[in-house]
């Protein structure tokens, strides 16, 4: 199907406070058309965050950004990252075959993971991928098991001299990552095994908008790179940055200036690599919520009201479809668009709310809920909204294309629900259907009706 109305400017959306690639118009259109909850995403923008990364590295040799398939792992979305250049970083079997079948191979993988199964390093070498080692051990466990790839790569934790954030963790306390004498013993212990080819990985932070933050940990990189060609006599010919940069949740954060990024880890490789004889040396990326995040809403409905100690708005969404505000008490800003038209078998838009005089509630303030038999299943709590909605509103949850879908899961027996792709022509393509009961009830044995 196709929209009639043309896309507009990112800010279009002015009431919504944080910005729609659709008026509100086309909003309430496609909630008609398409049953909600459904994920919707913006293909501009996917392509625009992919060239922002690849502007802001255009200095460096060979750069590319391996998107995170656990971010939004659908093959077309991937398929749009093939065409934009980008290669793909995956951390379980089931993201390298889906990578596989979307049109990627050899060392467009990287393949970075924990507490693997051999199986999966398997699969990995068969393709070819990256092989990023998250500790020392697994190198005699690959060596015995597989032998051990041209290229290896390492995942260093820095412990104590860095912080993390809630989503990650602090890294002393992370389970991601090798020490750095734990480092240096897998790098000789691999050159003595044959292994040719290095490199060289972390991810600190997630979700992060400091530009400083995100430089240090390139320094940090770059500084390994000095002390490993020192200590062993390796080159490291590729560096991974990680992830890492965030994306605006709330209103008042200001988006990452990638430019401005790129700019100072430039500054860095000159002095730390190519004045120190190092280079050439690739810098490569794994973003996956900076390039999806900000191109995916999940649209969904008001279905009812209650007053009770607070304002409730309940919608048709649940935690099931986006369990990062339950998870981490992560924000997403939400846009309320009225649609006055009565919708079948929601309440009637003008039905009465009882007050109980012996409680006062604050006025505008809602916890916006989905219907889960979980307290944390809410989406919003005292979120100030600028009308009280009402049954059959639609509800529009912001910054929900990256870790959405993807950590969706199915208790209460609530089907996970569809994908659907904006095009750059206006037309909308499912890309993900919803699931059923059937989907649901396929590995039990359930009987007959």
């Amino acid at each position: 199907s196709r929209l009639s109305s043309s896309h507009p400017a990112p800010d279009a959306m002015a009431n919504s406070g944080h910005g729609l690639p659709w008026v509100e118009a086309q909003i309430v259109d496609l909630a008609e058309r398409y049953p909600t909850p459904f994920y919707l995403y913006d293909e501009q923008t996917i392509r625009q965050q992919v060239r922002n990364l690849k502007s802001a590295f255009s200095w460096c040799p060979d750069y590319k950004n391996f998107f995170a398939v656990k971010a939004t792992p659908n093959p077309h979305i991937l398929r749009i990252m093939g065409e934009e250049g980008c290669g793909v970083d995956c951390s379980s079997y089931a993201e390298l075959v889906l990578s596989e079948r979307s049109g990627f191979k050899g060392e467009d993988i990287m393949f970075t993971s924990n507490n693997t199964a051999l199986k999966d390093y398997e699969q990995a070498k068969g393709l070819g991928a990256v092989i990023n080692l998250d500790d020392l051990t697994h190198v005699n466990f690959l060596h015995g098991g597989l032998g051990l790839p041209e290229l290896v790569s390492f995942r260093y934790n820095p412990g104590p001299s860095r912080t993390g954030n809630v989503i990650i963790g602090e890294p002393k306390e992370a389970k991601f990552g090798s020490t750095f004498k734990q480092l240096i013993e897998g790098y000789r212990l691999c050159k003595e095994l044959g292994v040719k080819r290095f490199g060289l990985h972390t991810m600190v932070v997630s979700s992060c908008l400091d530009v400083e933050e995100l430089v240090e940990t390139s320094r940090m990189l770059f500084t390994l790179v000095g002390q490993i060609h020192e200590q062993l006599g390796i080159r490291i010919e590729m560096v991974n940055l990680g992830g890492g940069i965030g994306i605006p949740y709330k209103p008042e954060q200001h988006v990452m200036d990638t430019a401005a990024l790129g700019v100072e880890i430039h500054k860095l490789y000159k002095e730390m690599i190519e004045d120190r004889g190092l280079a050439p040396l690739r810098v490569v990326t794994e973003c996956g919520r900076y390039v999806t995040g900000p191109a995916g809403f999940l649209v969904s409905r008001v279905i009812h009201r209650k007053r009770t100690y607070k304002n409730y708005v309940g919608i048709d969404a649940c935690m099931a479809n986006l369990m990062r505000p339950g998870m981490y008490g992560a924000y997403h800003h939400i846009s309320v668009f009225q649609d006055n038209r009565q919708q079948a078998g929601l309440p009637s838009r003008d039905s009465p709310l009882f007050e109980d005089p012996d409680h006062e509630i604050k006025k505008g303030i809602y916890d916006v809920v989905g219907g889960l038999c979980e307290n944390n299943d809410k989406f919003a709590v005292d979120r100030h909204l600028d009308f009280e909605p009402r049954p059959g509103d639609v509800a529009v949850i912001h910054d929900a294309g990256a870790h959405g879908h993807s950590m969706g899961f199915q208790y209460n027996g609530k089907p996970r629900s569809a994908e659907y792709l904006y095009r750059q022509d206006g037309s909308v393509l499912k890309i993900r259907r919803a699931e059923t009961l059937d989907d649901l009830f396929s590995t039990l044995d359930v009987g007959q009706e």
